[in-house]
């Protein structure tokens, strides 16, 4: 024999799972008393607010969508007995301390923020150099062209052949200057130092964001002060430098001129955060243990 199932009694498991779970949960909430009773009525049927016609074929319908309805109606009571209780009983919610997150909680995770971020501070100052070596192949070959118009033109015979007299200063100073300028080109300084930004940015903005998950995890809160300051101070910093990289490489030299100021008040922020960073370090030993 072959049994159709109606879809409300597909529901039957969660519907007495749902109600073990309510039953047990306000089981445990106080008894207060009621000086008044809410008496519930059953919501009429959708046929019932239709004019159904007699054909049969139309009733069948009509009770197909009655049952439906039902079911929905019993699928939504069970939904809300089973998150009945997580609404309630929150008393027991897992704060970041005490162990829930293993490992994470322990010395070996919470020195990698520190160590991570000194070596980035010594990056940034790398990053500059690369930087300033850039800008110095840009302004030196100004140099050059300023130098240029002040040599004075050479001495020729009445036959019109130029003398042989030795370079002035002016003019060894050119040749100074151009041999630098070659040897930096060498260097290739912009782009080493258009990834040593892309790489400062992308590591720096991740750890300073695992610096703060990090307190959380270990504390279960975060700690406002100069140390998380200075640090959200920086992460805008990078990424303000990186959003006039678009206008530096159309030649603006305000973007330049800001981005190098950007950087600059970066780097004192970074060396701001040192000693309060060793305190944080030395909390850090004191209250964790290894792993």
């Amino acid at each position: 024999m072959i049994f159709l199932l109606s879809p409300a009694s597909l529901f039957l498991p969660e519907m007495l799972m749902a109600s073990k779970l309510t039953f047990l949960t306000l089981s445990t909430l106080p008894n207060k008393p009621h000086h008044h009773s809410t008496k519930l009525h059953p919501l009429p049927l959708i046929s019932s607010r239709l004019n159904v016609s007699k054909d049969p074929t139309i009733l069948n319908s009509h009770k197909i969508l009655d049952q439906s309805s039902n079911a929905l109606k019993t699928a939504s009571l069970s939904l809300t007995a089973v998150t009945l209780p997580f609404l309630l009983d929150q008393k027991d919610v897992a704060l970041a301390v005490d162990g829930e997150f293993g490992v994470f909680e322990g010395r070996t995770f919470a020195l990698i923020h520190p160590i991570v971020m000194a070596s980035l501070f010594l990056y940034t100052l790398w990053a500059g150099y690369l930087g300033w070596q850039w800008r110095r192949v840009r302004t030196i070959q100004n140099e050059i062209n300023e130098l240029k118009k002040q040599v004075k033109p050479t001495p020729v015979t009445p036959e019109g052949t130029p003398l042989e007299v030795p370079p002035s200063q002016i003019e060894l100073k050119i040749q100074q200057l151009t041999e630098e300028r070659k040897e930096l080109i060498k260097g290739s300084y912009r782009d080493r130092h258009y990834n040593a930004g892309s790489i400062l940015l992308g590591f720096g903005v991740l750890e300073a964001v695992g610096g703060g998950l990090n307190t959380w995890i270990r504390t279960g809160k975060l700690f406002p002060g100069p140390h998380l300051f200075a640090g959200a101070g920086i992460t805008v910093l990078w990424a303000l430098s990186a959003a006039l990289v678009p206008s530096m490489q159309r030649g603006s030299e305000t973007a330049r001129s800001l981005h190098i100021a950007l950087n600059t008040l970066n780097v004192l922020l970074f060396v701001s955060q040192l000693p309060t960073g060793f305190d944080i370090l030395l909390k850090a030993f004191e209250f964790t243990k290894w792993p």
